[in-house]
């Protein structure tokens, strides 16, 4: 068994700079990686929208920036997984995937989301290729194209409509015959004059060559009728799924898994735990908002540990 002053449980933006804060407030974090040391970033190419770097990085990269930043003020970094906790009192408790015991008075739960993907052949293989789970992210790289995007929820509304804004023509593959988006969205939705909504329509296959995305293969479901949309950007705007599960028993989630934090601040129901980033975020889900709030988290964690005085 260990003790340490503050474990972080997640990486990415929001558990990197978690610890950069926790590290230089001399809290000495442990940071836990998880199954994907950086997260979301990892899978993703060119970040153009993050503040610093004007010309661009590398997914990648820029989490190789942020680990290395966060090792500077030696953040103990361990690429394993947090698989159980106990937050019964006030030393909270986490056991890894190799069965280490770990006690810590401050914990920050930065364990982010994941994007829901169809599964169809060439999802996969495109993906940063021209298939994204993120209009925000990378539309702006198909901009004056024509593209298509999956969903039938307030998200794929959204998502559609900020494409259209910059690429030429917009195909919103929807399955049923109807969205499930709020009335004001679907509106907008159909009053977009570039924006070409497919009713009773699935993606059942993503088409491309060395060069990326070529098209969609997309089918009807009640008339069975099949054809090929010629895109060169493809988007899932299904949904995410928090990486939540391993603390339903102890912190209030809401109905989809997201972490419910006290507004404006990271608290959550057990005192001296906090959540950042796309774990407890289900409306931004950007990489400098998840950054933003791995700091709320650290300097809450600070305040409370010196209330608890340690």
């Amino acid at each position: 068994m260990e003790k340490v002053k503050c474990l972080i449980i997640g990486s990415g933006p929001a558990g990197y700079a978690a610890a950069i804060y926790a590290a230089r407030a001399g809290l000495s974090p442990v940071l836990y990686t998880g199954p994907q040391p950086g997260g979301q970033l990892m899978i993703t190419n060119d970040v153009e929208n993050y503040p610093g770097y004007p010309q661009g990085r590398m997914g990648p990269e820029m989490m190789d920036d942020f680990k290395a930043q966060a090792e500077r003020f030696e953040t103990d970094i361990r690429n394993e997984m947090i698989v159980k906790v106990d937050f019964t009192g006030p030393m909270h408790k986490a056991w890894s995937e190799s069965g280490h015991e770990i006690h810590a008075p401050a914990v920050i739960i930065a364990t982010g989301a994941s994007a829901k993907w169809l599964g169809i052949p060439g999802e996969k293989e495109f993906e940063n290729r021209g298939v994204s789970a993120c209009a925000v992210c990378d539309g702006f790289f198909f901009r004056k194209q024509k593209v298509a995007i999956v969903g039938g929820g307030d998200t794929a509304a959204e998502e559609s409509t900020y494409l259209a804004k910059i690429c030429a023509e917009v195909h919103l593959l929807v399955r049923r015959d109807e969205m499930r988006a709020s009335k004001i969205m679907q509106e907008r939705v159909l009053n977009t004059p570039n924006l070409i909504v497919h009713w009773n329509t699935e993606a059942s296959e993503v088409l491309g060559d060395d060069a990326g995305v070529t098209g969609v293969r997309i089918i009807n479901n009640q008339t069975k009728e099949c054809s090929v949309l010629d895109v060169t950007g493809f988007f899932v705007a299904i949904g995410h799924q928090p990486n939540t599960g391993v603390f339903k028993d102890w912190i209030n989630l809401d109905e989809t898994g997201y972490i419910q934090a006290v507004p404006g601040r990271t608290f959550t129901n057990i005192p001296g735990v906090f959540a950042c980033g796309d774990a407890q975020d289900k409306i931004y889900r950007q990489a400098v908002t998840a950054a933003g709030t791995g700091c709320m988290a650290a300097l809450d964690a600070e305040r409370y540990l010196v209330e608890q005085g340690y």
